[in-house]
This record gives structure tokens, sequence and C-alpha cells, in this order.
């Protein structure tokens, strides 16, 4: 079947609009929703925390399932799981259910996300290669990103919004009916072009040597290893710090009940993707490799959390968490088309789940860590500390760049 670039990044954007969409409903009030279904700041982030527990334990497991059977099959797979999931959520809200209970469905939903993670990216990249792309790998993702930060602009502005105007259950019941569409736009319009399955492939036989191939192509290569390291920092104080902002720019704003400014906090994440989307082509060039944007990055990011910290303004905490989300936006593709660079084909979905995997990890110990910090001295702080922790995330990215890695020259591409 002949297929152009064009029209494998329209599939691409088409599904991250929809998939970014339905996820984002419910991102701006999601902590408010765990606090009045009665559970403690502690409770709320360590269901939090059970959710990237169910991250690090299936990122790996459904690697393999892309790998091995298709990343279509992945993807539905992924929708179908977040729709059960989320409609369990709104179950337990209604029913204020016990924190055994919430853990339990959060980890299905860190599940569910699983079956997106790794094999989106590896459908868009194979894809791209099949159809003979000739961009780069940074404006394919960086187009993703806009289109996901818009998505999810309107997402949780509207769910911060339909929250207001009903209660904090509406979104969670819209989210699943979005999934629910995303499931069959995704059955009808995403194809294996450029993927193979693997004959005679089985969960099984496959799991035996999904460690080798992810040890030899992710964490035996020096350079990927580097930068998964350095994210098991930054994204473990990432999740906290996102989730963190609904209650506390409401203390900041002095209504906590206005769930409409909580979403602000999500909608502002959502417009610094667009922005950051935008700016990756102009930033890149700025900088001759691949590894010093992302140390700026990083470092400047560390920078706004901690100033979050220390200010107790509303409007100046807006600025600063629009300034960290931008900049972590810039991050993210620059990042990835470092990764995918160094990735065979074959192993691609695998190895990105186990990149994933790294990731969640620093959410499972930093959520409820920085959680307690909050409840037992205060969200300021909590952000402070998290500034701290994300600096131990530079070591690693200066490793990686000492490794002159294929894939860390950002000039002459793209010609």
């Amino acid at each position: 079947m002949r297929v152009t670039a064009r029209q494998i990044l329209n599939t691409y954007l088409t599904l991250t609009v929809l998939s970014t969409f339905s996820f984002s409903f419910i991102w701006g009030i999601n902590t408010l929703f765990l606090l009045d279904a009665g559970l403690s700041i502690t409770e709320a982030f360590a269901a939090n925390a059970f959710f990237t527990v169910g991250q690090v334990l299936f990122e790996v497991p459904t690697g393999v399932v892309a790998d091995a059977f298709g990343r279509r099959v992945s993807y539905l797979l992924g929708a179908l799981t977040l729709f059960v999931s989320t409609a369990l959520y709104l179950l337990l809200w209604e029913i204020e259910g016990p924190f055994w209970a919430w853990a339990i469905t959060s980890i299905a939903l860190g599940l569910g996300f699983t079956f997106f993670s790794g094999a989106t990216e590896a459908w868009l990249v194979d894809a791209l290669k099949f159809a003979d792309y000739r961009g780069t790998l940074d404006a394919a993702f960086a187009k993703g990103q806009i289109a996901g930060g818009i998505a999810m602009l309107i997402g949780t502005v509207s769910g911060g919004v339909v929250a207001q105007l009903t209660h904090l259950g509406v979104p969670y019941l819209l989210r699943a009916l979005m999934l629910g569409l995303t499931f069959l736009v995704a059955y009808a319009l995403m194809h294996d072009y450029g993927f193979t399955r693997r004959s005679g492939a089985s969960v099984s036989g496959e799991v035996r040597g999904v460690f080798s191939s992810s040890l030899t192509h992710g964490f035996r290569n020096p350079p990927v290893r580097w930068l998964m390291l350095a994210e098991l920092f930054v994204a473990g104080v990432g999740y906290y710090a996102f989730y963190a902002m609904q209650p506390y720019l409401l203390a900041l704003y002095g209504r906590e009940e206005s769930y409409a400014i909580a979403g602000l906090a999500a909608a502002i994440f959502a417009g610094a993707q667009i922005v950051g989307g935008f700016l990756v082509p102009y930033v890149r060039r700025a900088f001759g490799r691949r590894t010093t944007l992302v140390f700026f990055t990083y470092l400047t990011g560390a920078g706004a959390l901690a100033l979050i910290g220390f200010t107790s303004v509303f409007w100046i905490a807006l600025v600063l968490l629009t300034l960290w989300a931008v900049v972590d936006a810039i991050s993210y593709p620059v990042r990835q088309a470092f990764i995918n660079g160094l990735i065979p084909s074959v192993e691609r979905a695998t190895v990105l789940s186990f990149d994933n995997l790294l990731s969640s990890s620093g959410g499972v110990v930093l959520q409820p860590a920085l959680g307690r910090a909050a409840d037992v001295w205060s969200y300021a702080i909590s952000y402070v500390l998290g500034a701290g922790v994300s600096l131990l995330a530079l070591p690693f990215v200066l490793l990686a760049r000492r490794e002159h890695a294929v894939s860390d020259a950002t000039s002459g591409e793209g010609k």
C-alpha cells in the first residue's frame, strides 16, 4: 500500500489531537477530584504515584506487545483500557471508595497509558521512514507537540469550565466518551506501515528476550543511558509540579472552589506545548548539539520551579509556570530525536517503553515524597525541594554530551 509522509503526519496529528483532548479533559481538576473524594493530600499524590507504578510495571511488557504484534494493536488496547479505568475512577468518586481501590484503578490507568507511550512514537518513526520522509524527526515531533498542545488547551479549559458549571464528575464521563471515539478513529486510520509482525511471536517468548534488547540498545548504549537517567529526575519532579499546581494556584488565588482557575494551570501548560513546538526549529539552530540545548532547558526549568516556591503572588506564579512549561516543551522533541537516532527500528517501541519506565520510576518515588513535604510544610517548600532534585539531572546530560553521539549534532539536518 502506497502512502505519503503527509498522510502519515496527518494521521499522527489526528490521533494526537483526539487522544490528548480525551486525556486532558480531567488534567486541570484531577487533584481536586481526588481531594473531593475524601483523600488527603498525601493520599492524592500517592494515588498519582500508583498511576506511575502502573507505568513502571507495564512499560516494557506493552512495548513488547507493540514490537511483536503491532503498534496499532497496542494503541487500540490503550484506548480500551483507559476507557474502562476512567469509568472506574468516576465510580470510586461517587461512592467515596477506599484508598486501596484508588490505588488499583490508578495502576490500571498507568497500564492504559503504557500501551500508547512507546507504540505511538515507534509507529510514527517507522511509518515516516517507510514513506521516505525528508524532514527531521525534531520537526515531526514538534508538529505533534503543537497539535497536542492545542488539544490540551481546549480540553483542560473545557474540563475546568464544565466542572465549574456542573460538578467534578462530568469531565470524567466526557473523557470516557472521547476515548471511545479515539478507539474508533484509530481502528479506521492507523495501519502499521514500515513494520512487520514477528512470525510466531508470543508474549511469553518475547518477554524472555526483551530486557536483553532493551539493555543492549538502551541502557548499555552510553548516550541513551545518560539521557534516560537524567529524565528519571526531571520527569519525576514534573509529574508532581504539574498536579500540585492545581491546589497551589487556588490557594494563591484565594478561592479554593474556582475549578476554572485550576484548569488555567493545565491550559498554560498546554499553551506552552504549542509555543515550545513552534520554537523548536529556531532554538535548535542556536545550539550546535542537542545535549547542550537539553542541558539549558533543564537548568532553566529548575530555576523556574524554585522561584515558584519563593513567590506568594498568584500572577507571578503563573508567569513562572509558563516559563517552566515552555522550556520543558522545547526539550522534549529534541531529546526524543536524539534517542530515536540511536535505536534500531525492530526494537524501537521496546526501548522507548524502557525509557518511559525509567521516567515513571522517578514519579513513583518523588510524587508521594513531595506530596508529603507539602502536607507537612507547604506546597511552596515542596516546589523548592523539587527544583533541587531536578538539578541532579544535569551531570547525566553532560555525560551524554561527552559521548559525541551521531544524533547529537543538529547542523546540516533537513537540508
